[in-house]
């Protein structure tokens, strides 16, 4: 890297709480060597040996760069008044895929919070191919949703609070490196950074600058997802929120953005591409080998297959009872069979369905 990268790193990191005014001096002067021989008090002797350790980092461990007045600087980033200078990414990440969608929520989703949130990102990777999940890697929604799109194999980007020389949370540094193959970690921050309070909140403006939209998936009345939500309404992002039961504490956040008109209800994927005007992109489902597993099951097994297929949001025992006029431990004895074989799944209150 050139003098003007050192430059860029020095001068961003010497002026942490003044970013927009670099940025219109940058506009000024056309460059951060230009504003530093003209302003050589803006960059101190720190400022300047930290940007050289930095520069030897990035060189070593093969990081991405992007600023923000070059050519190749998020599009969709670069539109947000408020954008970072200067970013860093690791991994194979795509900065301007053609659809992004950012999904936020607590970090103690519910059961369901978190079978919704995984079988949206398996139906969207499905329906829209080229497709890419944006979230924080936070304990809840947010690891979720990078863990359903690397199963579903589509790109996910990690946006955390910190430099590249570290994860948060460490225990998940497997789910980080997993991303690496297809999607990767993005950041402000330079190496040394600690994730501190504040520095999640500043992280949320790149997960809602970078995507088309942001669905919010649980949140409680105050929280780091509601933050991003408005900050992603400021930016003119369409925002999607999950209802939930009136009486229930996950949902009041996304309850409240809904009732405001500061979010659209969101149940289905089908519901996000027809919002977005997004086409269908169809492929062979993901769970198109359930079909073959189908000859390798007994009868009755079959026969609650294909009741459970039928209903879409699950089926009680006591129904496929009726249905079926078997007897309730047959039927009981039989599901547990399929959930061991991966193909359905048990939910509170008796309910079963198929495992997307």
């Amino acid at each position: 890297m050139n003098t003007e990268w050192l430059n860029r790193i020095a001068l961003t990191y010497a002026n942490k709480t003044r970013l927009r005014t670099i940025r219109q001096a940058l506009d000024n002067y056309g460059s951060a060597t230009e504003i530093i021989n003209c302003h050589p008090e803006l960059v101190n002797h720190e400022a300047l040996t930290f940007a050289q350790q930095e520069l030897l980092f990035i060189e070593k461990h093969h990081i991405k760069t992007y600023f923000y007045q070059d050519e190749n600087y998020p599009y969709r980033l670069a539109q947000c008044i408020d954008a970072p200078l200067l970013l860093y990414a690791k991994g194979n990440v795509n900065i301007n895929p053609k659809y992004a969608i950012s999904v936020v929520g607590t970090r103690m989703p519910s059961e369901r919070g978190k079978d919704w949130c995984r079988r949206l990102i398996l139906d969207l990777a499905n329906l829209v191919p080229d497709l890419t999940i944006i979230s924080g890697l936070a304990y809840g929604i947010d690891v979720i949703a990078h863990k359903a799109a690397i199963e579903a194999g589509i790109p996910t980007i990690i946006i955390p609070a910190h430099g590249l020389d570290r994860i948060y949370p460490a225990v998940h540094r497997q789910v980080a490196i997993q991303s690496l193959d297809k999607g990767g970690i993005l950041t402000e921050y330079t190496t040394g950074t600690e994730p501190e309070r504040h520095n999640f909140v500043a992280r949320n403006r790149i997960v809602a600058g970078l995507a088309d939209a942001v669905i919010v998936v649980e949140s409680k009345k105050r929280g780091g997802s509601l933050i991003t939500a408005n900050m992603a309404q400021d930016y003119g992002r369409e925002v999607f929120a999950v209802p939930g039961r009136v009486d229930d504490t996950c949902s009041e956040g996304c309850n409240d953005l809904i009732k405001r008109n500061k979010a659209q209800l969101i149940d289905c994927a089908e519901d996000l591409i027809t919002a977005m005007q997004w086409q269908k992109q169809d492929k062979q489902p993901i769970q198109t080998a359930m079909v073959e597993l189908m000859h390798d099951l007994s009868d009755i097994q079959q026969q609650l297959i294909v009741l459970l297929r039928e209903a879409e949001e699950g089926l009680h025992i006591n129904q496929m009872v009726l249905e079926t006029q078997l007897a309730y431990n047959i039927v009981s004895s039989e599901l547990i069979m399929l959930e061991l074989q991966d193909i359905v799944k048990s939910m509170p209150g008796g309910m079963w369905r198929i495992k997307k």
